[in-house]
């Protein structure tokens, strides 16, 4: 066993909890970042297992909402309304993810020129929404009219291009829609919960042959790092932007961008 390949996980899984779910492309600093420190990862299955570590800790953090939601399934209204409102807001993904998946997959997740670009045009894009947005009409997530909540889950499949960001396109999406800050980071969180375990389920089963039992050990530092800092950074951040915004998030994605295609052109990549 490599030590320097278990740090190198450690390293990965703790960029994978903290970037997840926040509006910077948590897919994008992974593949950025493992080409950088040189870990290779065949079929890319460290990439796919680790992100059930970010699944599985906003599921903890949000575990009363989501067993109020699925006891009341039988006897509540309301508990039925957000749960059609999270799978209608899912759909799109799923039915533009099945169609481009081999090109994501084998063209554009290859080209971190696609990364560095997706990610300075969406911190670009960004700035203009906090600035020019509509004034907020849903201050709670659970409360997003239906129409809104699919209408943002046609922007999340923006994020099957990589450095867009899955968290960033909803979020975006829920602003332009009317969703305030705290609202949309919500939501983007719960639609997180069946949009990454249904990506996970699917990718799973093309990478499964892949799980090597040298490779066992890397997956399982990758993955405890993913869960907790991924439960560290959901809570501060959802306070930050309630009380500071998106604006330096923007201003990360676009030096962030400028470094890669710098780094690029000067062949360091």
């Amino acid at each position: 066993m490599d030590t320097a390949d278990l740090i190198r996980a450690a390293i990965l899984g703790v960029l994978q909890g903290l970037t997840e779910f926040l509006p910077v492309s948590s897919t994008g600093h992974l593949l950025i970042a493992g080409r950088a420190i040189g870990y290779d990862d065949p079929g890319g299955v460290f990439t796919v297992m680790i992100q059930l570590g970010s699944i599985l800790a906003v599921v903890w953090l949000y575990r009363q909402r989501i067993m109020d939601v699925v006891l009341g399934l039988p006897s509540k209204p309301e508990a039925r309304r957000f749960a059609l409102m999270l799978f209608l807001s899912f759909l799109p993904a799923v039915l533009i993810g099945y169609f481009a998946a081999d090109l994501v997959k084998y063209v554009l997740y290859e080209s971190l020129s696609v990364i560095a670009w997706a990610l300075v045009i969406g911190g670009v894009l960004m700035l203009a929404i906090e600035r020019f947005r509509p004034a907020p009409q849903v201050a709670d997530a659970a409360d997003t009219p239906i129409w809104r909540a699919i209408a943002v889950g046609v922007f999340q499949t923006l994020a099957l291009i990589p450095g867009v960001s899955r968290s960033g396109a909803t979020i975006y999406g829920g602003l332009l829609l009317g969703l305030d800050r705290r609202a949309a980071a919500e939501f983007s969180f719960f639609l997180a919960m069946p949009t990454m375990a249904a990506a996970f389920v699917y990718d799973f089963f093309e990478v499964k042959d892949y799980i090597t039992p040298d490779r066992i050990a890397e997956i399982a530092i990758g993955f405890v790092f993913a869960f907790l800092s991924a439960l560290v950074v959901v809570k501060p951040f959802l306070a930050f932007v309630t009380r500071v915004g998106f604006g330096p998030f923007a201003i990360y994605r676009i030096l962030a961008g400028a470094v890669v295609l710098a780094a690029l052109a000067l062949g360091w990549l």
